[in-house]
């Protein structure tokens, strides 16, 4: 798993670089995904959880969709993460209109 970026950069700094990682990402339905979550909880998490999420963000984007969407277990270190994300997706209410 690759590191995240290092801890001595500015929470600022770091919640917007996050916030524009979330929004480019590879594939168009992980820029859905992380950029609505990012939207509504960036910033109110934890440096700890801030840590997980640039963990989360550094992840290639074909295992990643995997995981939130429960096909294939996610990685221990950051199956916490994975879970508030796949949580976050299922309760928005655009997510539940229906087609």
């Amino acid at each position: 798993m690759t590191e995240p970026f290092p801890s001595n950069e500015p929470r600022a700094t770091r919640v917007r670089r996050m916030r524009m990682r979330s929004m480019r990402r590879g594939i168009k339905e992980m820029d859905i995904l992380m950029m609505r979550f990012a939207e509504a909880h960036l910033d109110t998490l934890d440096d700890a959880e801030l840590d997980m999420y640039d963990l989360v963000l550094s992840q290639n984007d074909q295992d990643l969709y995997q995981w939130v969407t429960g096909q294939i277990p996610a990685p221990a270190q950051i199956a916490p993460m994975i879970d508030r994300i796949a949580n976050a997706a299922s309760d928005d209410p655009v997510a539940k209109r229906p087609v």
